[in-house]
């Protein structure tokens, strides 16, 4: 008896461009939770602290702290600032670090408009 059941992955699965296959998917811009969380996570990592470390100094929940160094958490000001000090930056610093992080990014070419006013992105 042949197994119908049909798989749904979780995660998107990524095409690998190949001589013989369709250029790949344009490239998407990066989310600012993830470039944020990367931040801090480098940050952490560097300075050799542990997430529990940072998470009791800022006065935030581990997981918490996980979720955000992921980008599956999206940080209000205060979290982000409460973060930042216990790593012993400003919150102009990590924002100056994400926007340099987002900088050195390739850039995505804006969208146009076709004939038809569908809009597409540009390849």
């Amino acid at each position: 008896m042949p197994n119908d059941a049909r798989v749904i992955p979780l995660r998107p699965v990524k095409a690998v461009p190949g001589p013989a296959r369709e250029p790949g998917p344009a490239a998407k811009e990066p989310l600012w939770r993830d470039v944020v969380g990367d931040v801090l996570r480098r940050e952490r990592l560097a300075q050799e602290r542990t997430l529990k470390d940072v998470a009791d100094a800022a006065r935030i929940s581990m997981p918490y702290l996980s979720e955000l160094e992921r980008g599956r958490k999206e940080a209000s000001s205060e979290v982000l600032a409460a973060a930042a000090q216990a790593l012993g930056l400003g919150l102009s610093d990590v924002l100056s670090l994400a926007q340099t992080r987002l900088a050195g990014l390739p850039r995505v070419k804006p969208a146009r408009a076709s004939s038809q006013g569908e809009v597409r992105l540009a390849a």
